[in-house]
């Protein structure tokens, strides 16, 4: 039993070494130019499309904003190819980070929630992420590592985000498409502020499962 609880503790403590690693890196690495990707895309043909796809996943891992990088894409690519390789890429960075944070954190969420993220992730996870994908203050990056954590399950999770990324994903590409220019690299600020948000949102979350958890007791003896 020990070993197990110390497992747990373990991949939680890998998860939040990779995501404190994903900041600092936000912080520290700009975003190419949108005229050095295109020279880039020019010169490698064919495998450009998928080393760019791996690309915006691989950025997304981190608490960038996606909107950021969405237009990036539609300014380096234009509307339809930018739309392809922006929502792809949006898709396969919230499939592994979902999948990270199912694997490696969701065994000591459990422990600290109870019997009470087992009711969450069998609720209308659906509807939940499909409208925390729509909600544009809700931090793209947080949704992934939350629904991980929660225990939601991996299928209507995929679902909702595929549904719920297309709206965004056109407006982003499309201005970046139409403006054709963007900022060389990402403001400190926002990528900060990105980063908190995400944090928030998984800390309230924690402290409502944690409430649950002692409140039940309570009533229970009174």
């Amino acid at each position: 039993m020990r070993t197990a609880v110390d497992r747990a503790w373990l991949r939680a403590a890998v998860l939040g070494a990779l995501l404190l690693g994903g900041g600092v890196a936000a912080l520290t690495l700009d975003l190419p130019s949108a005229d050095h990707l295109r020279a880039v895309v020019d010169g490698a043909g064919a495998v450009a499309w998928p080393l760019l796809v791996g690309a915006v996943a691989l950025v997304l891992l981190a608490p960038v904003p996606r909107s950021v990088v969405s237009a990036l894409v539609g300014a380096v690519l234009g509307f339809a190819a930018g739309l392809a390789v922006a929502f792809v890429g949006g898709m396969l960075a919230a499939v592994v980070a979902f999948g990270l944070a199912r694997a490696l954190g969701r065994p000591a969420v459990a422990r600290l929630a109870g019997p009470r993220l087992g009711r969450l992730a069998g609720g209308r996870t659906f509807a939940a992420v499909l409208v925390s994908r729509l909600v544009p203050v809700v931090p793209f990056v947080a949704v992934n590592y939350g629904a991980g954590l929660a225990g939601v399950r991996p299928a209507p999770f995929a679902a909702a985000t595929a549904v719920g990324l297309v709206p965004s994903t056109l407006v982003q590409v499309g201005l970046g498409a139409s403006a054709g220019v963007l900022f060389a690299h990402l403001d400190a600020a926002v990528v900060v502020a990105g980063l908190v948000a995400g944090l928030a949102v998984l800390a309230v979350g924690t402290a409502w499962w944690y409430r649950g958890r002692t409140a039940r007791p309570a009533r229970g003896g009174a």
